[in-house]
This record gives C-alpha cells, sequence and structure tokens, in this order.
C-alpha cells in the first residue's frame, strides 16, 4: 500500500514537499536537481531554501505547452478566426 500525502495547494515548500509534486523521493529529487536545473526548474529561494510550488507546476505545464496551450492575446484570436471566417471574405 502507497501512503497517501497530502500537498499544500500553493506557496513556498521545502524539498521533501518539492520532491512530492514531482513524484520523487527527496533522495531522488535532490540526485535529478542539477539536470531539473539546467532544463528551467524554479530554484530555491537562497535566503529559506525553499521551493515555490507554483511555480513549479507552471515549469511542469510549460514542458507540455501543446497539452495545456500557451496563453495567446484574444484580440489577435479573434482578428484571425474574423479573416479566416469565409462569410468574412
Amino acid at each position: 500500500m502507497t501512503m497517501r500525502f497530502r500537498l499544500p495547494p500553493g506557496g513556498d515548500v521545502p524539498s521533501t514537499t518539492a520532491a512530492r509534486r514531482m513524484g520523487l523521493t527527496e533522495t531522488e529529487f535532490l540526485h535529478a536537481l542539477p539536470s531539473l536545473l539546467t532544463r528551467g526548474f524554479p530554484r530555491a529561494d537562497p535566503t529559506t531554501g525553499n521551493f515555490d510550488i507554483d511555480a513549479i507546476d507552471e515549469w511542469r505545464r510549460r514542458r507540455h505547452e501543446h497539452s495545456y496551450g500557451a496563453p495567446q492575446d484574444a484580440r489577435k484570436v479573434v482578428a484571425s478566426r474574423i479573416a479566416s471566417a469565409a462569410w468574412a471574405r
């Protein structure tokens, strides 16, 4: 039986919680951290050593923009759709 952990919805968290968010043990996380940092993973706060869990979630989503979609300017989207609509020609 696996243990379930309740993760906070946001804020700064210690490496143990950041590891859980990534699906890793703390040891696995600390081992993978140098590689993650080269890929843009959010760095720990220099004063507290804690990680911003919201930034971690955002980083995870940016890895798969095709699934989550990058934010777009609504004006550009509407203008593009109007320009390509058959009735607008």
